[in-house]
């Protein structure tokens, strides 16, 4: 299965009730997909995984693979080994592509607990895995060499996506995984300094608003115009930082608002950005030639 370079991790969109909006986010797929991204992650940290329930993940899955084509990877990973092979094996029913497999978050696992963790999920189907290194959320970090140890372990886990920021840790896991792992950052700023130390693309946040910008960024480099990649870097810095000055996905949600999309109330004890994260969001935008 090819996922692409560009990876959007999918806000959910909800209705004012709070309830699922499935045709919105229908519509909201198939606007990405028209502006260059190759696939989904859904009912990840960006899609509020953590107050949506089983059937409304599974719904999501299905909505967004029917209104787009496209692939999609769906979140698994929880705390609980169980609960998460039960999800893994709901997403490869409904559909799903690939999985997402964050760190086990709270219980703080040491790394052997890590690795028959990650080993029970992605040995419980078929779709390939993603592994998902995010430690500003979890409190763990899941080091190069257990992610190394599983690349040639597991043949169902096949990618990376590093939010860690730690570019050494990074170039160590390209260098020594298994051949054709992949590693995607998740975290945008750093979209093109991991594809020059070797990383395939990001699944990213700010691609709800500005993947055209990203998708040529990601081209240039790849055909060597090194220079224009370099001066979109830099052009995305300010949105890059202005969708971080609150919890993802607060930010995106009213950035996606100021660009013409609707994608409704986060739920709580999320809350909607803050006046100054909003006059951030429209300066960076405008900057861009994007928003109202």
């Amino acid at each position: 299965m090819e996922f692409g370079r560009l990876m959007v991790a999918i806000v959910t969109p909800f209705k004012d009730s709070l309830e699922l909006d499935i045709e919105a986010a229908a519509a909201l797929a198939k606007r990405l997909a028209g502006e260059g991204v190759e696939s989904f992650v859904v009912s990840g940290t960006t899609g509020e995984s953590p107050t949506l329930s089983r059937s409304e993940k599974v719904e999501l899955i299905k909505a967004i693979k029917k209104a787009t084509g496209l692939p999609v990877i769906a979140n698994a990973g929880t705390n609980d080994t169980r609960v998460s092979v039960q999800n893994a094996k709901d997403a490869e029913e409904a559909g799903a592509d690939g999985l997402l497999l964050v760190a086990p978050y709270y219980n703080k696992p040491d790394q052997g607990m890590l690795y028959d963790h990650f080993a029970m999920i992605a040995s419980s189907v078929k779709v390939p895995s993603m592994l998902y290194n995010v430690p500003g959320r979890t409190a763990i970090s899941i080091r190069p060499e257990t992610i190394i140890k599983l690349s040639k372990d597991i043949p169902q886990i096949t990618m990376l996506k590093d939010a860690a920021g730690n570019l050494d840790d990074t170039t160590v896991v390209i260098r020594d995984a298994a051949p054709g792992f992949r590693v995607y950052t998740g975290e945008d700023a750093l979209t093109l300094p991991t594809l020059a130390i070797g990383g395939y693309g990001v699944v990213s946040v700010a691609g709800h608003v500005v993947a055209p910008f990203m998708k040529k960024m990601i081209d240039a480099y790849l055909a060597g115009n090194y220079a224009e990649a370099a001066s979109l870097h830099v052009k995305l810095q300010a949105i890059n930082k202005a969708l971080f000055l609150q919890p993802n996905p607060v930010p995106v949600k009213r950035a996606l608002q100021l660009c013409g999309f609707e994608a409704g109330p986060l739920r709580p004890p999320l809350k909607p950005a803050s006046p100054e994260v909003t006059e951030a969001l429209k300066k960076a935008l405008k900057d861009l030639g994007l928003g109202k």
